[in-house]
């Protein structure tokens, strides 16, 4: 690898944590045990477009800054880890070029989507003391992943019809 790439890399992985953050932070709605938000459908552009190690990086720091920043201190380790992982489900099983069509990306998302719902059910157990209180999350999860769903394929359309795509996958 040269170190054009490692820079541009570096770069696409800082400007996607942002994204994540900024989109998590100040697009919210509450729901039981924390709150649902915008930051999944750049999560899931991040780990298709930048791979394993760009993605996990940018989904579970950029996720886990959103908490720092938003007071939500109690879910900062957690949503670290599972955003994370939630990345990494997402770029390993997501094609190797990003296509908004295959259905790899839609079984990526859905593999990722489940990964975080897990994730954060099994987290909220520790932290709500109960496995019921913590499944009354579930459903503002689920809701939240289907519009990071739908904000993935509107900005992912757009990326890949004006090749930007491309260029943020390419080495030049």
């Amino acid at each position: 690898m040269n170190s054009k790439f490692n820079t541009k890399k570096i770069c696409m992985t800082g400007l996607f944590m942002a994204l994540i953050c900024v989109s998590t932070l100040f697009f919210k709605v509450p729901i039981p045990g924390g709150y649902a938000h915008l930051g999944n459908g750049f999560i899931f552009l991040a780990a298709a477009l930048l791979g394993n190690t760009g993605g996990m990086i940018a989904s579970g720091v950029g996720s886990a800054l959103a908490d720092l920043l938003g007071g939500w201190y109690m879910w900062i380790l957690p949503t670290l880890i599972i955003k994370c992982i939630m990345g990494l489900v997402v770029a390993f099983i997501a094609p190797k070029k990003f296509t908004i069509k295959s259905p790899r990306t839609f079984i990526a998302i859905v593999a990722g989507m489940v990964e975080m719902v897990a994730g954060y059910f099994v987290a909220g157990i520790f932290l709500m003391d109960t496995a019921a209180a913590s499944a009354t999350q579930i459903p503002g999860l689920v809701a939240e992943d289907l519009v990071g769903i739908v904000i993935f394929y509107l900005i992912g359309f757009t990326m890949e019809k004006s090749k930007t795509a491309e260029l943020i996958q390419s080495d030049k």
